[in-house]
């Protein structure tokens, strides 16, 4: 009678997209605030509202949801529009690269694919890694392309130059100093086999740091906030906002 009742009401409310005739498996549809389309499949178990569902969706992430015996299906629809809407960014990132480039994999992409392969012509194509979480950070690439894409007439280096259409700094041409400036914070170029190589992105600043120590100068902010391996604060040198992405950063619990 309890799962009755949450079913006539999730009817009236138009968030129902399907129900099987055991009244075990639903799955509820949501709309995000750009318009997309969303929907949670909730699998009901015999100690129902004491045990909790199970729940799966469509996400590049873990789908995050509390349940308690006092909680219903429309507190899980409410969450699950809380979760979509953490990735409204994500997916916008993503549109733009499926509307505005050739996309070759996957072919038919899910909301839950944050990879794209895209053809930048010549037999070549560059695969990318967007962070659902941090979706306009620069994402890692990788280049790819057939064994006949390139002039086996040319050398590696011509070859690199064709590719990406680019000419490289040459040392006949350039001074390293040119390129090689000083990480703000231990004014090095070299610390031990590491380059500053983590910009700020302040187009007036643009100063760059070893990642190892701007994360580091972060952490010991207390303004500053961190998700996972990733800091966020304010620049050493501008006191602009600044983010620090390294890897070999162990997360840290931080209270404000």
């Amino acid at each position: 009678m309890y799962v009755l009742l949450c079913v006539v009401l999730l009817i009236c409310f138009g968030r129902l997209l399907f129900i099987d005739a055991e009244f075990h498996t639903l799955k509820l549809k949501a709309e995000d605030s750009v318009g997309r389309q969303h929907a949670i499949a909730v699998k009901l178990k015999s100690k129902y509202p004491t045990e909790a569902p199970d729940f799966s969706a469509d996400l590049p992430v873990p789908l995050v949801i509390t349940w308690t015996s006092q909680s219903t299906l429309a507190n899980v629809h409410s969450q699950f529009l809380l979760n979509v809407e953490a990735l409204s960014e994500f997916w916008s990132v993503l549109h733009e690269i499926d509307e505005q480039t050739w996309v070759l994999e996957p072919e038919k992409p899910t909301k839950a694919d944050s990879m794209r392969r895209i053809a930048i012509g010549n037999n070549v194509s560059i695969k990318v890694q967007i962070d659902p979480r941090h979706p306009k950070m620069v994402p890692e690439c990788c280049l790819l392309g057939a064994e006949h894409g390139r002039n086996p007439d040319c050398s590696v280096l011509q070859n690199m130059k064709d590719v990406l259409e680019i000419e490289f700094l040459s040392p006949t041409t350039h001074e390293k100093s040119s390129f090689s400036v000083e990480c703000g914070i231990c004014y090095s170029y070299r610390l031990e086999s590491a380059i500053p190589d983590q910009v700020c992105n302040d187009p007036r600043c643009g100063q760059p740091f070893h990642p190892s120590l701007s994360s580091q100068w972060l952490r010991v902010l207390p303004t500053s906030r961190q998700s996972f391996n990733i800091v966020f604060g304010e620049c050493p040198y501008c006191s602009k906002a600044f983010v620090s992405n390294n890897k070999h950063c162990k997360p840290y619990l931080h209270f404000l």
